[in-house]
């Protein structure tokens, strides 16, 4: 578990170098003024809480989930559209399930947790080409498994082409590992749309934890005021624990937010969110350590809501 003590060591230390220059940048007498995405160094650090409600599971019980994530990283810009970002992050899903008989007697899973490393490249070739390329390394398990069977690995890649000032627009592809299961593989939309001076249709690193990949329509309703539907496919597969109803198992919940949120934008540095919404489609499974499916069940629309903020400096 010494790997679990160093990455929230390094994801501590981010936050600190963050609100340290929160802090400089607020006092003018401890350092100059930060400008949002100026070239050289910058910190940032951005994170999410989100309850989903209780919602019952087909063949019998029910489950509510809390969800968390906080990541933390620096970014160095050699220009103003090329950067090179170090991220960690991580994540905590904390499930009760209930019931007297089916999925939620089983009491599968209680706390899951993620860690996650990766490293975003943001590379402008000119004023029109621009690739993306993120490498990502993932630790997810139940809280009491073993984190060295809970590797995940691979990484998002993508080239986007600048047609106007109102679009931009380019294909995408992520690949990762799964635990005990073949890779997922999946297409992505990279696209930035001005449709008007106040409405937009971005590609959007999500509202939840897991930080699953989607799209989201943004209303900006005043300069600090602005509004957002979206959704996204999400999957989180974990290593479960030795002691429960499948011994060093894997558990597995995938389902389709869909989300409307209000945010405020403090100033180009920081940002908080309001996110109310459903999840759609949610499957919930248990495999051996071997990754041979043993039940999966679907559970009804669970209804969700949560804050989210972003802070840059």
């Amino acid at each position: 578990m010494r790997l679990k003590y160093i990455l929230l060591s390094v994801l501590c230390l981010f936050c600190i170098i963050a609100f340290s220059k929160a802090s400089q940048a607020q006092n003018p007498e401890s350092g100059r003024n930060v400008p949002y995405g100026k070239i050289g160094w910058s910190t940032f650090l951005r994170g999410g809480y989100l309850h989903q409600f209780k919602t019952d599971i087909d063949n019998g019980g029910e489950f509510s989930v809390d969800r968390f994530f906080v990541q933390g990283g620096v970014t160095y810009s050699p220009q103003i559209r090329r950067s090179v970002s170090l991220a960690l992050g991580y994540g905590y899903d904390g499930y009760d399930f209930s019931g007297s008989g089916g999925f939620g007697a089983l009491q599968p899973w209680s706390s899951i947790n993620s860690y996650r490393l990766s490293t975003p490249v943001r590379w402008g070739f000119d004023d029109k080409w621009t690739l993306f390329f993120i490498p990502t390394l993932r630790f997810t398990a139940e809280s009491g498994a073993d984190l060295d069977d809970a590797v995940q690995a691979g990484g998002f890649g993508g080239f986007s082409y600048r047609f106007s000032d109102r679009l931009t627009l380019g294909p995408g592809i992520g690949v990762l590992t799964q635990i005990e299961d073949s890779a997922s593989v999946f297409p992505v939309l990279l696209i930035d749309w001005k449709i008007t001076d106040r409405l937009s249709l971005k590609t959007g690193r999500g509202t939840g934890a897991t930080l699953g990949p989607g799209l989201a329509l943004d209303w900006r309703a005043s300069e600090k005021w602005s509004l957002s539907l979206g959704g996204r496919y999400e999957r989180l597969r974990f290593r479960l624990d030795e002691q429960g109803v499948s011994p060093d198992g894997v558990g597995e919940d995938r389902s389709f937010p869909l989300f409307a949120g209000i945010s405020y934008t403090h100033s180009p540095r920081f940002q908080v969110s309001l996110i109310g919404g459903v999840e759609v489609g949610g499957k919930l499974s248990i495999s051996d350590k071997d990754g041979n499916e043993i039940v999966k069940e679907s559970y009804d629309t669970a209804p969700f809501i949560g804050l989210a903020f972003s802070l840059r400096l």
